[in-house]
């Protein structure tokens, strides 16, 4: 099957679509003992319309899709300015690096990194920062062949749970 992704900012027509796509690849990754309280009370208002609605409205240039024909397949997405967990680092964030499983290992998770990469430089920006669960082999590998590295281990608490994850750092 042939795929033509397309590389955009986010608009206010995809919000819907966008809302689905985070929740569903969140649900893939993250509920492997199935969909806790926990995970629905950080899930509804993070992948909320509103939220989404008000990211794109008030900072167009943070979240960035990926487009097969008009469909949705993935999504970046940058918080500018956001402290570090590791040092005194306050730069922009990879907050989020989701794609459908289906259209895993086709390129376009490099491609929406280089996207998101390029609007940082273009910002004037000379590093991103991003924090992955140290247990997400495939994630710390992946940010490694594209020049990201390890500075350090930080906890994420949530409600009742902690998750260790990875800081990781590249110089544009």
């Amino acid at each position: 099957m042939q795929h033509s992704i397309v590389y955009r900012p986010a608009q206010l027509a995809d919000l819907q679509k966008l809302s689905v796509l985070y929740k569903q690849v969140y649900i893939q990754t993250y509920a492997t003992e199935g969909v806790s309280d926990e995970l629905v009370t950080f899930m509804n208002p993070m992948f909320s319309i509103e939220r989404l609605e008000n990211t794109i409205s008030t900072q167009p240039d943070s979240i960035i899709v990926a487009a097969n024909k008009d469909n949705l397949v993935g999504v970046v997405e940058i918080v500018w300015n956001k402290k570090c967990p590791i040092g005194d680092i306050v730069a922009p964030e990879i907050n989020k690096l989701y794609i459908f499983e289906r259209f895993c290992r086709m390129g376009i998770g490099s491609g929406l990194m280089a996207e998101a990469e390029r609007v940082i430089v273009e910002k004037k920006e000379p590093r991103a920062w991003l924090w992955v669960l140290e247990s997400n082999d495939r994630a710390i590998t992946f940010y490694k062949k594209l020049g990201y590295h390890i500075i350090g281990n930080a906890p994420l608490f949530t409600l009742l749970n902690r998750y260790d994850n990875e800081v990781m750092l590249k110089e544009l």
